[in-house]
């Protein structure tokens, strides 16, 4: 089993990045998908959740109406667009596969959000 996010980098703020999360191992259209960051000397921080289907999305309130999670199926990837970026976006986002009992988290891709 395998996650494997990227695109994360350096974004100036009001900037955009999209972050991409592949997946292998395992059925990934079966699963219940999530974006989870931490920004440095804190805990997690849950960001956005979606459906097995993608039709069903969720997000944390500080990052409505910026951020769109999406996944494609055919490809096993699960996508966070990030957009009108803030400097308190600065952390290492997560992605995370959860079926009942069985989850996965990927290792991670550093966002910096800074002039």
């Amino acid at each position: 089993v395998q996650l494997v996010e990227s695109g994360g980098g350096l974004v100036q703020p009001g900037g955009s990045l999209r972050l991409s999360c592949a997946a292998s191992g395992f059925t990934f259209s079966s699963y219940y998908m999530s974006w989870v960051r931490q920004a440095p000397g804190k805990g997690l921080e849950w960001v956005s959740d979606i459906n097995s289907g993608g039709r069903i999305t969720y997000y944390a309130d500080f990052v409505k109406g910026r951020f769109t999670i999406s996944r494609d199926n055919a490809k096993n990837t699960l996508y966070l667009q990030m957009n009108s970026l803030k400097s308190e976006d600065t952390a290492v986002y997560y992605c995370n596969a959860n079926r009942g009992a069985a989850q996965y988290w990927g290792q991670g891709t550093q966002v910096t959000v800074s002039s």
